[in-house]
Formats: C-alpha cells, sequence, structure tokens
C-alpha cells in the first residue's frame, strides 16, 4: 500500500443501523443485491485502524488492506488498496492477538442513489448492521422496504467491526 498521511485519505460518511436478522432469500431477492463472505482481521497498529479483509463472492475473491482514522461519529478517513493473496497473508502476521478475527456474510443492496450494506453475523441470531455510505453527513437515507429497523447505532462504536473483534454486545431483541 502507498505511503500517504491518513488525514489526506478520502472520507467516508456512513450511518448505521441495527436491524432486525433479514432472511437471506428477502435480500437476494432485491434486484441487484449482491453477497460475500468477509473475514476480517485487525492489525496492530497504534496510529489508526488497520485491517485486512478477504472478501470471497460468488466468482472472485477479493483481498483488502484498509487504514482508518474517525474524525466525527459519521465520517473517517479511510485509505483502502486491492492487495494480492501473497500480500494478505504477510500482513496477517501483523494482527492484533487482542482480538477476535470477525466473519460475517454481506448483501450489498441497491438503495435509490446508495447502496445498503446489510452485515449478518454468525453470533447474532436475531438481528443484524446495516450501513448506509453517504455522499455528505446531511444527506436524507431510505431504508429499504425489506429491512426493519430496530435503532441508529451510528457513533455507537459498540456497533463497529473495530469493537466486535473485542467484545460483542448481546442482542437488543
Amino acid at each position: 500500500m502507498a505511503t500517504t498521511s491518513i488525514e489526506s485519505a478520502p472520507l467516508e460518511i456512513e450511518r448505521k443501523y441495527l436491524i432486525k436478522k433479514p432472511r437471506p432469500e428477502a435480500l437476494l431477492s432485491v434486484p441487484g443485491c449482491v453477497s460475500s463472505e468477509i473475514t476480517q482481521t485487525y492489525l496492530l497498529n497504534p496510529e489508526a485502524v488497520e485491517r485486512v479483509r478477504k472478501r470471497v463472492y460468488a466468482d472472485k475473491t477479493v483481498y483488502t488492506h484498509t487504514l482508518k482514522k474517525r474524525i466525527s461519529a459519521l465520517s473517517a478517513h479511510e485509505a483502502e488498496s486491492e492487495i494480492g493473496p501473497e500480500e494478505y497473508e504477510q500482513l496477517l502476521l501483523k494482527r492484533d492477538p487482542a482480538r477476535n478475527v470477525i466473519h460475517k456474510t454481506r448483501y450489498a443492496l441497491p438503495c435509490g442513489s446508495l447502496v445498503a450494506e446489510v452485515d449478518v453475523y454468525p453470533f447474532w441470531q436475531r438481528q443484524a448492521v446495516m450501513e448506509i455510505e453517504l455522499p455528505s453527513e446531511d444527506a436524507p437515507v431510505t431504508i429499504p422496504p425489506c429491512i426493519t429497523l430496530l435503532r441508529e447505532v451510528t457513533g455507537n462504536h459498540a456497533y463497529s467491526n473495530n469493537q466486535l473483534s473485542l467484545r460483542i454486545p448481546e442482542e437488543d431483541i
């Protein structure tokens, strides 16, 4: 990954919601829905949140390396780059042993001009998390009709993957 300051990385702006765990068939019936299996590993880095991700789609596997530094409840600087499987394996050697590896199934649903990403985790039976990346912090959000919203958790770090790798909160429902 190129060495650039994390502060000069692009902004990621997103809202996050705790949702009732949807049926996979309901999500996959949404035109344009794409599912993938994600393995996310956090690395030792005192300066920023650093992770590697292996994302397996039906027809390919994509590896990414990410540095992220939060600047507000909705926004973070995020530098992400695609890497090869060899670099992925090398970076796994820097795994933070205090953190669990996160496994999840992600469903990316078209939501108007945006994409709703629903993350279903094996450790919860009744709930899941949905994120929607936004063009600005004040952009309106439309919840897809197949989603039952429990509550917004934007800014609640307990539901970030970074924190889920340390501690899994009890289910809300």
